[in-house]
C-alpha cells in the first residue's frame, strides 16, 4: 500500500525487450535507495512493481508483465524518461495523501494545462467507468501523485476533473513535465468501490 507522496522523480534508464513484438518488457530505474530489498514494492507512476534486481547504489530491475502494459501508460515510456517513485507504506507511518493501492484502474488523457498564479491547473478526461467513483474534493492518483478533485463533470466520452498543482508537487514530480495529450495513470479512491459493491451486493 501506498500514500501518493511521491518520495523523488528516478530516470528510466534502460528497457529490456526479449524481443521486437515481445509483450513484456523489464525496466531499469536509478532509485537512488540504497536500503532496497529483493522483492519489495515501489510504486512507479502509480504501479505497484517488484524490485527482481538491484545494486548497492539505488539502481533496480522491474518486471513489467502483459497485464501491466495493458493496463497502464506504462508502455509508452522511453528510456531516460523520469518517473515517480514511491516505497511501500510503513504501517507505523503518517498518511499524508490517501489510501493507495498501486493498482491502476484505466488510464486518462490530460487534456488542459495552465498556469494560475504560482500553481498549475490541469485538466483530465477520464475513461468513463471511473466517473462513477469521483467526487469533488476527493481524492485520485494520477502517475503515482495523491491528488484532490477541485471539479468533476461528466461528459458523453467520459468524465473530466479538474486540479490545482500546488508549486512543491509541481517541482518534486513528473507532472511538471506534462502536456496536453499525454497519458496518465490513473488509480481512484478504494474506498468508494468499496461502497459501492456494498451497496450493491445481492446475496
Amino acid at each position: 500500500m501506498f500514500s501518493g507522496i511521491v518520495e523523488r522523480k528516478a530516470p528510466l534508464s534502460r528497457i529490456e525487450r526479449n524481443s521486437p513484438v515481445s509483450a513484456q518488457i523489464i525496466f531499469t530505474i536509478e532509485t537512488g535507495f540504497t536500503d532496497l530489498m529483493l522483492g519489495e514494492s515501489i510504486a512507479v507512476n502509480g504501479v505497484c512493481l517488484t524490485v527482481t534486481r538491484f545494486t548497492p547504489a539505488g539502481q533496480a530491475d522491474f518486471y513489467l508483465s502483459p497485464e501491466t502494459l495493458e493496463r497502464t501508460a506504462l508502455g509508452s515510456l522511453r528510456e531516460g524518461d523520469w518517473v515517480n517513485i514511491e516505497r511501500a507504506l510503513r504501517v507505523d507511518a503518517r498518511l499524508s495523501g490517501h489510501i493507495v493501492q498501486g493498482h491502476v484502474d484505466g488510464v486518462g488523457a490530460l487534456r488542459l494545462v495552465t498556469k494560475s498564479g504560482d500553481s498549475h491547473h490541469l485538466q483530465v478526461e477520464l475513461p468513463k467507468p471511473l466517473g462513477r467513483w469521483c467526487i469533488e474534493k476527493g481524492s485520485i492518483t494520477l502517475d503515482g501523485v495523491s491528488l484532490t478533485l477541485n471539479a468533476v463533470r461528466d461528459i458523453a466520452e467520459g468524465t473530466v476533473v479538474d486540479l490545482m498543482i500546488i508549486p512543491h508537487t509541481w517541482e518534486h514530480t513528473t507532472l511538471s513535465a506534462r502536456v496536453a495529450g499525454d497519458r496518465l495513470n490513473v488509480e481512484v479512491d478504494v474506498i468508494a468501490k468499496y461502497v459501492e459493491r456494498l451497496t450493491t451486493w445481492k446475496n
